[in-house]
């Protein structure tokens, strides 16, 4: 009686037929491509599968694979498997087609060795056993594989779409600034040329947070450019700015102790423009946001404290992940912080720790919700400590 094993290595070239046969039926994919494409990594997973085969296995070991969790190779290492996933993704197969590929795989294996042998025996039972692990942990490589492939993709595609964006709706806002400026239009053309402006601004905005976005999730970061600067002063203009867009509504700045330090300007008033645009937004109707800082020898703190409906506990342990958002209190303000892709708190705690420091959120219907950032003063010194302000302690 042959081993399964043996077999499926005698047996390359017709399982690798049929492999290739139903390949081509992946449609569109499939049916353009070359014979090499095709067998995409075939040969190399039937090598795999068949040295798997013949490895010996405990039974812990087996009730491990069962679960999902072989150990082979390490995570950083490559597999046929995985190899053979990134490469469908890239090709254009569905990962349903892909699964696909595997359960055609596994039924001509057994069909072609079934009809081979004929009756099986007790070991024919343990090597299908054996081969069916194998199979379900070469899918799951594969899946594992296509499935980052296809994110690093997406956000690819998004990282050039924000970037080529960028120089058209820069054309669009400076002319229509320019036109403003000029005083030269009259009713109602002022007023469309306004609106203009405005929208491309918040369009700009929004094109800046998806390439941050990109950025932070293709394993680059948000980079910062450290350099001496008052914080206090960054705080004040994001105010300035804020409240000139919201002239209904009341923020107050208090300091206390040195606020200087080595960051970067331009990123943290990015991260406080959203931590206090964000308090703004979902701030209760006539409650005034309240922006903290204080220094010690090593760290400044700068704590955002609104008063309004609280952020449910369910949300909180989410709350910094992209897309997360939740119901303002108050409508939507034409220019205000709602012209957004949902991004803000995501990008600010990216900002938050490029700078080595470390961001934190407490909200209770008593107290209202203090979003607190802490940023050690120098480069050098990188050590985080917990964040923990309460928001009595800011009332």
């Amino acid at each position: 009686m042959t081993r399964l094993a043996d077999f499926i290595l005698a047996n390359r070239e017709p399982i690798l037929a049929e492999w290739e046969a139903f390949a081509r039926t992946c449609a569109p994919a499939g049916g353009t491509m070359a014979i090499a494409a095709l067998r995409d990594h075939a040969d190399a997973m039937l090598s795999a599968i068949a040295a798997d085969l013949t490895t010996a296995q405990t039974r812990l070991a087996q009730s491990e694979k069962s679960k999902g969790r072989a150990h082979g190779a390490a995570p950083d290492v490559s597999t046929a498997a995985g190899e053979h996933g990134a490469g469908r993704a890239a090709s254009g197969f569905t990962v349903e087609q892909m699964v696909a590929e595997y359960r055609a795989l596994r039924a001509s294996v057994i069909r072609l060795w079934t009809r081979a042998e004929g009756a099986l025996g007790s070991d024919d039972v343990d090597d299908l056993t054996r081969f069916n692990e194998a199979i379900d942990q070469s899918l799951a490589e594969s899946v594992a594989q296509y499935d980052e492939g296809m994110e690093r993709a997406k956000e690819t595609f998004l990282a050039v779409l924000g970037h080529d964006l960028r120089t058209p709706l820069a054309a669009i806002y400076s002319s229509a600034t320019f036109m403003l400026e000029t005083g030269e239009l009259d009713e109602p053309y002022r007023t469309l040329m306004t609106r203009i402006a405005g929208s491309a601004k918040r369009t700009v905005t929004m094109v800046g947070d998806l390439l941050d976005f990109t950025r932070s999730r293709l394993g680059g970061g948000i980079p910062v450019v450290r350099v001496d600067m008052n914080l206090a002063k960054v705080v004040h203009d994001v105010v300035d700015e804020i409240s000139a867009a919201h002239p209904g509504c009341r923020i107050r700045v208090d300091t206390r102790g040195e606020q200087r330090g080595d960051w970067d300007a331009a990123r943290l008033s990015q991260a406080l423009g959203n931590l206090i645009g964000n308090a703004v937004q979902h701030g209760a109707e006539g409650t005034t946001v309240t922006v903290d800082i204080s220094g010690d020898p090593t760290h400044v703190t700068i704590a955002v404290h609104n008063r309004g409906a609280l952020i449910p506990s369910a949300q909180l342990d989410g709350l910094f992940n992209p897309m997360k958002t939740r119901r303002s209190t108050r409508p939507a303000v034409p220019g205000g912080p709602t012209g957004s892709l949902g991004l803000g708190l995501y990008i600010a705690e990216r900002i938050v720790t490029a700078h080595h420091g470390a961001i934190a959120v407490e909200s209770d219907e008593a107290a209202g919700t203090t979003f607190t950032v802490s940023l050690p003063r120098h480069e050098a010194r990188v050590g985080r400590r917990p964040v923990r302000t309460s928001a009595h302690d800011l009332s």
